[in-house]
């Protein structure tokens, strides 16, 4: 059994990335470069069969698989699962000092009031990958997943097997705009 999974790694720019602002789980839609940016992987895309959709509930993944997406008439589904850590009372924020360790110190970041944490995004994206890997419906499927930054980390290393806090970013963030495939044959998946 295979399932070819096609990871729209980040929701495309939004004005608050574009300032620098902390960005978790506001719900900021993409800006018009953003929008561009989903235009330029759509047509990158164009050629791939794609069965079903899976987003994050945030507008800006929402909006950036249905630019990808096109006309095409399929499924379009949402999941929390994917959704980007929330950061509590630094969302909206400046990246500060303090903010900056999430990025280079990951193992010394104390997320503020409301913030989630590294280890909690790991064991909700691996409940996603885990069913995605399982669910018997989605088998010979290709499936887009338009989700967020550390999400996508995330799920990145749980597939490389490292769900280690410290060295979080130690492939560093998937840029805005970039695409990973991801192959599952029984079960395991495969960074293509």
């Amino acid at each position: 059994m295979k399932i070819l999974c096609i990871f729209a790694s980040r929701s495309y720019e939004t004005d608050w990335n574009k300032v620098k602002r902390v960005q978790g789980h506001t719900d900021i839609p993409l800006n018009e470069y953003g929008r561009h940016l989903a235009r330029e992987t759509a047509k990158g895309l164009k050629e791939t069969r794609i069965d079903l959709a899976i987003t994050s509930p945030l507008i800006r993944a929402k909006e950036t698989a249905q630019i990808i997406l096109g006309t095409r008439q399929i499924p379009l589904l949402e999941d929390p699962r994917i959704k980007e850590i929330g950061f509590g009372e630094y969302d909206g924020g400046a990246v500060s000092r303090a903010f900056g360790f999430f990025f280079n110190g990951p193992g010394e970041y104390i997320g503020r009031k409301g913030a989630g944490t590294i280890e909690e995004l790991y064991e909700r994206t691996g409940d996603f990958l885990k069913e995605l890997c399982e669910k018997e419906e989605w088998q010979q499927k290709n499936i887009l997943i338009s989700t967020h930054g550390a999400a996508m980390t995330a799920l990145l290393n749980r597939i490389r097997g490292s769900l280690s806090v410290e060295s979080f970013w130690q492939e560093k963030v998937p840029p805005n705009c970039s695409v990973t495939t991801v192959q599952i044959e029984n079960g395991v998946p495969c960074i293509v």
